[in-house]
């Protein structure tokens, strides 16, 4: 049975940090999926965060640039997300996402909360 199970979500002040992982299991080849983080705000729709690809190559939304980090541990089926200089406005539930081929799968998600 595949599953992605995110943790790492909390309350943090703005100008603070956290560290969002999505643990993945069932999967054949992890290595071959492209991984993503989305979030989703209170009335607002999903919205994608950043990619990494089996490759490795990144992206991310403007609005995360040079404050988010994505990256991903092949050997133990991970990916994680490092999120620094939060604003409230990055307050939402985050989501991780798998993609191989026509194979789609996600997480339950996880929420973060930026807030003075």
């Amino acid at each position: 049975q595949v599953q992605l199970v995110e943790s790492g979500g909390g309350y943090v002040q703005p100008g603070g940090s956290l560290r969002l992982s999505c643990a993945a299991s069932g999967f054949t080849l992890f290595s071959n999926y492209a991984m993503s983080w989305y979030r989703q705000a209170p009335g607002k729709e999903r919205r994608l965060v950043a990619t990494i690809t089996t490759f490795g190559a990144t992206n991310y939304a403007d609005s995360v640039k040079g404050r988010f980090t994505i990256s991903r541990d092949n050997a133990n089926n991970t990916m994680s997300l490092q999120m620094d200089d939060l604003k409230p406005e990055d307050t939402a539930v985050y989501y991780c996402k798998a993609v191989r081929s026509y194979s789609v799968h996600w997480g339950q998600g996880t929420q973060v909360t930026v807030s003075s």
